[in-house]
């Protein structure tokens, strides 16, 4: 009765965390930001503290180095994919007449040599028009733009609205720097919360949990950073317009499984073909760069940097992230990744109970074992 009271006490705790982040979430993105921060440095602040720094002259070298980075990041990028994505803009609608006219034109000719005969002898002889593509294409991208654009109203009310991004740019570093200083002292203070029966197992799913998260966000982070250039910097190099502007943003999505490769590799591959359009040579160019950096990634990178115990399916990982972010908004998809190693954590750790349980093996319980004790003892005691 005692682990049940309890278990219905964690539950309704968790149920009012639950409620007050959803209902807190337009001003959690500067706190959620800034304690993520702080998390990912603390093992470089660790490695200070053993070289001989303190931990306040740690935190501030660490703090101002990533603050000096970011700078110097946006300093050198933002200029370049501004004046890429104003070029894009204006040259998508010329873009997307062309690609449809090259679609319809070589689609009829591959109906022509390969199923003309077949579509004649079943009634069906004009092939492909414009008008026809044209509305299939619109009513697809249709539903399309309109579900992106939900996702951005639901990002956008979630927290990036101009004062929450100005709050982001003030606040986080302040919550980095306090989380990257106490660190320590905060994971002792909640340690000393847990009841001391169920300490090591509760130390035991927070090392796991962290193991998790860690191999998943610091591991991911560079994969995602060397992506981004790989492909930036290889389709530039190939000549393809807005080349950039493209891998870098696929570089980014590669933070969620097998979509930011996806997505350059088509988008890349479109403009590969309009732009040079019969020649197949940069549309190669486009595919190799592509193809080779998923080859680093799944053979090189991923294998050292993220590892294969990390535990979080693919499939886990991009229901999280729009999960949490339909429900948090960009707060939720800083909170997804490690909300999910919890989970699955929690739940690995559950299952294993599970299955040394009673309830699974059929055997009695030992502690729920009623001793009966014979009379003539109990006359003896």
């Amino acid at each position: 009765m005692i682990l049940h009271r309890q278990i219905l006490i964690w539950l309704a705790l968790l149920g009012l965390l639950i409620y007050a982040l959803v209902m807190l979430s337009g001003v959690l993105l500067p706190f959620v930001a800034g304690l993520t921060l702080g998390y990912l440095l603390d093992p470089l602040a660790e490695r200070l503290e053993r070289l001989g720094i303190n931990r306040l002259g740690a935190t501030l070298l660490l703090l101002a180095a990533f603050v000096l980075l970011f700078v110097l990041l946006m300093l050198l990028l933002v200029p370049v994919l501004a004046h890429q994505f104003a070029a894009l803009l204006e040259n998508l609608p010329g873009f997307a007449l062309k690609l449809q006219q090259l679609v319809v034109d070589e689609g009829n000719k591959l109906i022509e040599s390969y199923g003309g005969e077949t579509m004649r002898k079943l009634g069906i002889s004009n092939g492909l028009s414009p008008a026809d593509f044209q509305n299939t294409i619109g009513s697809v991208v249709g539903q399309g733009s309109a579900y992106l654009i939900g996702v951005l109203k639901s990002l956008w009310s979630g927290g990036t609205t101009l004062i929450n991004l100005f709050s982001l740019v003030i606040i986080t570093p302040v919550v980095a720097f306090y989380i990257l200083l106490d660190w320590r002292s905060m994971v002792a203070n909640v340690d000393g919360w847990v009841p001391v029966k169920h300490r090591e197992d509760v130390r035991s799913i927070a090392r796991d949990i962290d193991r998790a998260f860690a191999g998943f966000a610091r591991g991911q982070s560079l994969v995602c950073l060397f992506l981004g250039l790989w492909y930036g910097i290889g389709l530039t190099l190939a000549g393809l317009n807005f080349g950039f502007l493209i891998g870098i943003t696929g570089g980014f999505l590669s933070f969620i499984p097998y979509v930011g490769s996806l997505a350059v590799l088509l988008f890349a591959t479109a403009v590969a073909i309009v732009q040079s359009w019969p020649d197949w040579t940069l549309v190669a160019l486009t595919v190799g760069v592509v193809v080779s950096g998923q080859f680093l990634e799944g053979n090189i990178l991923s294998p050292n940097l993220v590892g294969a115990s990390v535990g979080l399916h693919p499939v886990w990982v991009i229901f999280a992230l729009l999960a949490f972010g339909a429900l948090f908004g960009f707060s939720g998809l800083i909170m997804a990744v490690p909300l999910a190693a919890a989970g699955g954590v929690l739940a690995r750790f559950a299952l294993r109970k599970y299955l040394v349980s009673p309830l699974y093996t059929g055997e009695p319980d030992l502690d729920d074992t009623v001793v009966v004790v014979p009379q003539a003892l109990r006359r003896d005691r």
